[in-house]
C-alpha cells in the first residue's frame, strides 16, 4: 500500500508506552492534541481513511490532512501533507481512487475548494474539478466515472493571480433569511444545487432544472437514481420543511418526491439492493430549535414512509444499511452518551450494539468494515472498529500525550429541581481531590440548547480540574438525550426551567460537600453564554462569570442573527408578542440586579449570536459599576478557530476565575505559553 501511493507517506508504528510520572494538563497541551475526524471505510473494507487536524502555531492556523489506517490497525499512513487543509475523504467505488476537498493551489482558475484525487497505484494528487462557486460536497457514482457535486454558483468575478482584487459590489438582499454564520450575507438568485460531473470529459451539468435548494446527493448502488434533499417551497427560507426526492442520474432529469412530512427530512442512504432509502425524519416544524431526528425508511417506488424508531424517543444519526439490506445501523443520542444501535428494515425494537459511557460519532461502513469515532471523558476521539459487538481502537494519535497526563474521574450526578424535574449531569472533581475539602465550583454550561454534555473529552473541563476547580456540566431542560418532551419543554420560555435545573445542580454539588458555596463561578459559550446571562440576573450567588457569544436583550436579536424562522414560529414577531419578548429579555432589563463580575467574549464576525449581544451586556454592567470586561476576537465567527485566540480565551478564563474565586495565596503560578503569530 505504501508503494502504491508513492507519496512518501509516514508509517506510524504503535508501541507500548513506557510508564512515566504523570503531570497535570496545561494550556500548552491544547494544541498538542490532534483532532481525528470523518472516517470512511474503503469499498473492500480493508482500510479506513480519515482526517487529522493539527495546529500550526507559526502560521497561527489549523491544518487538516488525510490519513488512512488498515482494518487490522497495523498500518497507518499519511496521505496528504500540503500547507492547505484537506477534508471529506471519499473512496471511489472501484477502490482505485481516494478523493478529497481542498483549496490548495492547482491549475483551476476558480478559487475555493475543489475535488482532488489520488490514484492508489501511485502518483501525485491531481485537481479533478474547476467549478466556480462554493463547492461543499461531492459523491462518487457507482461506476467511478462521475461525481455528483453540490455547490452554489456565483456571479462574483474570479480574482486573478498577481492582480488587485476586484472592487466589491453592494450587497443586495431580498430574502427572508438573509445571513448565516461563516458564510455572511445571503444575496442573489443562486441556491445550492446538485450537478453531474463527467471525470473523463470534465463536463458539468445540473441534475435537475429550476432553481431550488438541493443538497445531500446519494447515488443508488445500481447507478440508476440519485436521491437528494430539497426545499421546493416558493420562499424556502420561510419554512424548515425539506423532503427526500429522487431523480434519474442524468442531466435535466425530472425529480420525484418521496416524502411529505411537513418538517425536515434529511440524510438519504440507499440500501445495497437499491430498493430502500433510509433517512432522518425531524420533529414538527415549530420545534426547529429542539429537533430530534427519527430513523425512517421509504421505498424508492414510493408509498408511505415508515418510522422505525418511533418508540425509542431518542434522536438518531448517520444511518447505514447492513450488507444484506435487512437492517439499518445508526447512532443514538442517549442520556450523557452516544451509542450504536440496529433495527430491522421491517420494524421491531431497536437493539443496542455498544455500551454507554462514551460518545460515538461519524459511523461508516464499507465491505466488512464498520467503524466510528469514539471519545471518552479522558480521551479525545480516535477511529475505532465496531468488531463483533465490541470496540477496537484503530488509531492512536493522542496516546503518547495522554499517557503522561493525570486526569480525574468524571461521575454522573442526578438531582431534582424545585419544580420536581429530574436533571442529570457530569461532575469532574479537581485533580488530587481530597474528600472533606471544599473546592471552587465552575458551572460550565453547554450550548444549543439542543445539545448535551456527554462522556466525551472536554479540554475545558479537564483544564479547570487541573487548576483546582470542581466542574459541573448539567443537561438542563432543552438538552438532547432525554426525549422530545424534555427538549421542547422550554419552547418560547427561555431562561426559566433551564435556570431551575442549573441552580439545582449547583445545590446538589454543594450538598455533596464538594463545592464551596462562597466560591461559585459560571460560564459557557453560545446558549451557554445566554444562560450565564440569565443566571447572573437571577441572583448574586455566583462570584464570577464568563459569557461567551451570548445575548440578553433578546428582542434586539430579531433581524440581527440567523434565527428568524425560529423566532417567528416560537415566540412570534415582537409586534404580536411584545410581552413574550420582554419576558425572555430579563437579563438586560434587570441588569441593575446583577452584581457578578463578568467576562464577555465573542467573534467580531459572528452571525450566529452577534457580538452586539455581549456588547450590550458589557455596556450595561460598566454603566452600573459592576466589574466587567469585553474581549472581541477580530475576524472570528461563532466558533473561535485561530489557535492563538483559542489559547487566549482559555487563559482569560483561568485569570478571571482565579481573580474572584481563589485566594491570592492559593492561586498557581501563571503558565508560560509559547507565543503564537497573530
Amino acid at each position: 500500500m505504501r508503494r502504491a501511493f508513492g507519496l512518501g507517506f509516514t508509517f506510524l508504528s504503535v508501541s507500548l508506552l513506557a510508564q512515566t510520572p504523570k503531570r497535570l494538563l496545561t494550556l500548552e497541551d491544547l494544541h498538542k492534541l490532534k483532532q481525528v475526524g470523518d472516517p470512511q471505510c474503503s469499498p473492500e473494507g480493508k482500510w479506513v481513511a480519515y482526517t487529522l487536524t493539527t495546529a500550526d502555531l507559526k502560521e497561527d492556523k489549523r491544518n487538516s490532512d488525510v490519513w488512512m489506517v488498515s482494518w487490522d490497525g497495523k498500518e497507518q499512513l499519511q496521505v496528504t501533507s500540503s500547507p492547505e487543509s484537506e477534508s471529506s475523504p471519499k473512496w471511489s467505488p472501484d477502490g482505485r481512487y481516494l478523493a478529497f476537498l481542498s483549496s490548495r493551489s492547482g491549475t483551476a482558475k476558480n478559487k475555493g475548494s475543489q475535488v482532488w484525487m489520488l490514484d492508489r497505484r501511485g502518483g501525485e494528487a491531481w485537481e479533478a474539478t474547476d467549478v466556480k462557486g462554493r463547492l461543499t460536497a461531492f459523491e462518487w457514482s457507482p461506476d467511478s466515472k462521475r461525481l455528483a457535486l453540490t455547490f452554489q454558483e456565483t456571479d462574483e468575478p474570479t480574482p486573478e493571480e498577481g492582480k488587485p482584487a476586484p472592487k466589491p459590489k453592494p450587497v443586495v438582499i431580498d430574502r427572508y433569511g438573509f445571513k448565516r454564520d461563516g458564510v455572511g450575507y445571503l444575496s442573489g438568485p443562486y441556491r445550492s444545487r446538485i450537478y453531474l460531473f463527467e471525470l473523463a470529459t470534465r463536463k458539468l451539468a445540473p441534475l435537475t432544472s429550476g432553481s431550488f435548494e438541493e443538497s445531500q446527493a446519494a447515488w443508488s448502488p445500481d447507478g440508476t437514481w440519485i436521491a437528494f434533499v430539497s426545499k421546493r417551497q416558493p420562499e424556502p427560507d420561510r419554512s424548515n420543511n425539506s423532503d427526500i426526492w429522487v431523480a434519474e442520474a442524468r442531466p435535466g432529469a425530472m425529480p420525484r418526491q418521496l416524502t411529505v412530512f411537513p418538517g425536515p427530512d434529511a440524510g438519504p442512504v440507499w440500501s445495497p439492493d437499491s430498493k430502500w432509502i433510509a433517512y432522518l425524519q425531524g420533529s414538527a416544524p415549530e420545534l426547529t430549535a429542539y429537533n430530534m431526528p427519527r430513523l425512517a425508511v421509504v421505498s424508492v417506488e414510493g408509498g408511505p414512509a415508515r418510522v422505525l424508531t418511533a418508540g425509542l424517543d431518542r434522536g438518531v444519526m448517520t444511518p447505514r444499511f447492513t450488507p444484506d439490506s435487512r437492517a439499518i445501523e445508526f447512532l443514538v443520542t442517549d442520556d450523557m452518551s452516544v451509542y450504536a444501535g440496529r433495527v430491522s428494515v421491517m420494524g421491531g425494537a431497536p437493539e443496542r450494539m455498544t455500551s454507554q459511557g462514551r460518545t460515538l460519532t461519524g459511523m461508516t461502513r464499507g465491505g466488512g468494515c464498520l467503524a466510528a469515532l469514539s471519545s471518552t471523558d479522558n480521551a479525545p476521539a480516535e477511529v475505532y472498529a465496531l468488531d463483533g459487538g465490541s470496540l477496537r481502537p484503530l488509531t492512536h494519535h493522542n496516546d503518547e500525550l495522554l499517557a503522561g497526563l493525570e486526569f480525574p474521574a468524571t461521575e454522573e450526578i442526578r438531582f431534582r429541581a424545585k419544580d420536581s424535574n429530574e436533571a442529570h449531569g457530569l461532575l469532574v472533581k479537581p485533580v488530587h481531590y481530597e474528600a472533606g475539602q471544599k473546592y471552587p465550583l465552575l458551572l460550565w454550561i453547554h450550548g444549543g440548547p439542543n445539545g448535551q454534555d456527554s462522556h466525551s473529552f472536554s479540554f475545558e473541563r479537564q483544564l479547570f480540574a487541573a487548576h483546582g476547580y470542581a466542574v459541573a456540566s448539567i443537561n438542563y431542560r432543552g438538552s438532547a438525550g432525554r426525549g422530545q418532551d424534555y427538549g421542547k419543554s422550554i419552547f418560547g420560555d427561555w431562561g426559566n426551567k433551564e435556570v431551575l435545573d442549573l441552580l439545582a445542580g449547583v445545590d446538589h454539588v454543594v450538598a455533596m460537600g464538594v463545592a464551596d458555596p462562597d466560591r461559585l463561578g459560571v460560564g459557557g459559550w453560545s446558549y451557554g453564554g445566554i444562560l450565564t446571562d440569565y443566571l447572573i440576573a437571577s441572583g448574586t450567588r455566583f462570584k464570577a462569570a464568563s459569557s461567551g457569544a451570548g445575548s440578553a436583550l433578546q428582542i434586539a436579536m430579531y433581524g440581527v442573527d440567523q434565527y428568524i424562522f425560529q423566532y417567528d414560529n416560537e415566540i412570534g414577531p415582537p409586534w404580536k408578542n411584545l410581552e413574550g419578548w420582554m419576558r425572555v429579555s430579563y437579563p438586560f432589563l434587570r441588569a441593575d440586579r446583577i452584581k457578578t463580575p463578568t467576562l464577555f467574549m465573542g467573534g467580531e464576525k459572528d452571525f450566529n449570536v452577534p457580538i452586539a449581544g455581549s456588547e450590550q451586556m458589557y455596556q450595561a454592567l460598566r454603566s452600573l459599576g459592576v466589574p466587567a470586561e469585553l474581549v472581541v476576537y477580530p475576524g472570528e465567527f461563532h466558533g473561535i478557530s485561530r489557535p492563538s485566540f483559542q489559547t487566549d480565551r482559555l487563559k482569560r478564563y483561568l485569570d478571571w476565575y482565579g481573580k474572584y474565586l481563589k485566594p491570592a495565596a492559593a492561586q498557581p503560578k501563571p503558565e508560560k505559553v509559547a507565543p503564537s503569530a497573530g
